[in-house]
């Protein structure tokens, strides 16, 4: 696994990537801040991104909004001293796949961080819960506010309704002239402006939007 590191602070950066090499992961590079990341990540390609939020120029959960428009399979989580709620809920709808604290002890980075080679999510202890906490907060209002339903642009609205009739992300793409990556990147986006977790919520959405064609 590849993994690129984005910190401001030097000293903490090199001790990361200095930790990570003596276990065997493969660092394959730095960045300082958040549009530097975004470089790095076009011409890295690495499988992983650790990447603090509070940096200069732009911040990490700017960031990683931004490289996962452009490379969505890029896995990225937040390693942070911010515990506060704020930042965990917009780094998560950012599209992050963790958030770890700085706090943690060594011996716990390293069992979350073999979780995420696995594949998994990982998260500090504690800060899973908030987050299940939160989006059902969110569930239990109406589906999506009108507010939220008026900021879909045109071409998000035609994606959601081709995907909720049926079609496949490659479908869709065809039809509509995009890659199959954008696709799943717009709904990535529909789902977070209206604080939609599964493709059952999109569906009822959809269906109570008269998005989704009910006639035989």
């Amino acid at each position: 696994m590849k993994v690129l590191l984005v910190d401001d602070h030097p000293l903490f950066i090199d001790g990361l990537k200095n930790m990570l090499a003596s276990s065997g992961v493969e660092v394959v590079g730095k960045a300082r801040d958040g549009l530097e990341a975004l470089e790095k990540a076009r011409s890295l390609s690495p499988d992983l991104i650790l990447m603090d939020i509070n940096m200069p120029r732009c911040d990490g959960v700017s960031a990683t909004r931004l490289i996962k428009a452009e490379r969505p399979e890029i896995r990225i989580v937040m390693l942070t001293m911010s515990a506060e709620d704020d930042d965990l809920f917009a780094a998560i709808r950012s599209g992050a796949s963790g958030y770890l604290l700085k706090t943690l002890d060594t011996d716990e980075f390293f069992a979350l961080f073999e979780s995420l080679a696995r594949g998994e999510v990982a998260f500090s202890p504690g800060l899973a819960g908030r987050i299940l906490q939160e989006f059902a907060r969110d569930r239990s209002q109406p589906q999506a506010s009108p507010a939220a339903s008026a900021a879909l642009s045109p071409r998000q609205v035609e994606v959601l309704t081709l995907v909720s009739n049926g079609m496949t992300y490659k479908e869709v793409g065809a039809q509509l002239g995009l890659t199959e990556r954008t696709v799943k990147y717009h709904m990535s986006e529909i789902m977070g402006q209206l604080h939609l977790a599964n493709r059952e919520e999109v569906l009822a959405y959809a269906r109570g939007t008269g998005l989704l064609r009910t006639d035989p």
